[in-house]
């Protein structure tokens, strides 16, 4: 059987501690005073569509933007429905996150969520944190139960790891267990880049290849945020092309524009040869020198890990890829 890495162990512990300590003494805050209701206090959340008013005792939490469900998890807090992203399957987390459900829960849509079916779940509670950002789609959950949209300022699918911990962990009044997970995904990153030096100041270019051709993520995105806190810099030439919201379309005549000290790429439904075997993607250079690396069919859980960029896959991430780093950019 799986287990988890040492370090995600480590940050679940931590979490847990906080929750001993913290659990039967801390008080619901807001910046406003806590109104009482029927159904008991409420805490104030701050999103992009204005304050959200959450119960404070909500049990009953749907989990529906990218990674929403694995945060909440990592804060102790088990959701009865939850969208799977990646597709993985089953409980819809990878094996870093693995026996942390007691009861699976109902898998939801993703771009599309199935209303009627969140409605039957009786939330309390709805995280739509690391989302479209579409209003049409907040109101509609709004409807069913209170929803925490993306952040203040927030934009499509670019909430970073650390609002999308503080935002959770607020509407859930797990401030200080989310203060200790931030601080032990920090460790470890930490912990990476000081063992491998070589990474500081390196170009990295992180893209993707679909049946609808090539892509790259802007420096916003989790994938290249995570490189950077290894030591990366982002491709600036992928900066400079228009974004729609979390990557670049780039076109064939124009796919030297990937090139960098190392490139990652993701065949997105497509067995890597799609990839490996396009002269295009042969002649750029840091493919020409072995600068990069190639997701294939037997590294599924490293790409989910690392796409996913929760508090729970960052651990398994860095301990499986960044060996895969190291010896690319040698």
């Amino acid at each position: 059987m799986f287990k988890l890495s040492r370090m995600a162990t480590g940050v679940v512990a931590l979490a847990s501690v906080a929750v001993l300590l913290v659990g039967c003494s801390s008080e619901t805050t807001s910046e406003t005073d806590n109104a009482a209701s029927g159904e008991g206090e409420t805490r104030v959340v701050d999103t992009k569509f204005g304050e959200v008013e959450v119960p404070a005792d909500a049990e009953r939490i749907v989990a529906l933007g990218w990674g929403d469900a694995e945060t909440a998890l990592a804060l102790g807090v088990q959701p009865v429905g939850a969208s799977d992203w990646l597709g993985i399957g089953g409980e819809g987390v990878g094996p870093w996150a693995e026996g942390m459900y007691d009861e699976a829960p109902e898998i939801i849509g993703t771009m599309e969520p199935e209303f009627e079916k969140i409605a039957g779940l009786e939330p309390d509670l709805i995280l739509d944190v690391k989302s479209s950002g579409d209003e049409e789609r907040y109101e509609r959950l709004t409807q069913i139960a209170p929803t925490v949209g993306i952040p203040e300022g927030g934009e499509s699918y670019l909430t970073s790891l650390d609002e999308q911990v503080e935002l959770i962990a607020e509407a859930l009044g797990k401030e200080q267990e989310g203060e200790l997970l931030l601080a032990g995904v920090e460790a470890k990153f930490d912990e990476a880049s000081e063992a491998n030096p070589e990474f500081e100041g390196k170009s990295v270019t992180v893209s993707a290849f679909t049946s609808e051709g090539w892509g790259a993520y802007v420096s916003e995105s989790e994938r290249v945020q995570f490189m950077e806190n290894i030591g990366f810099e982002a491709n600036p030439a992928i900066d400079e092309l228009e974004a729609d919201g979390f990557s670049v379309s780039i076109s064939e005549e124009n796919i030297g524009v990937l090139d960098a000290d190392l490139l990652v790429t993701f065949p997105i439904y497509l067995p890597a040869s799609e990839v490996s075997d396009q002269e295009l993607f042969q002649n750029i250079p840091a493919v020409e020198d072995g600068r990069y690396i190639l997701f294939n069919e037997d590294q599924e859980d490293i790409r989910e890990a690392f796409s996913l960029n929760s508090v729970l896959s960052i651990p398994f991430a860095i301990d499986e890829l960044t060996p895969m780093i190291a010896e690319a950019v040698k």
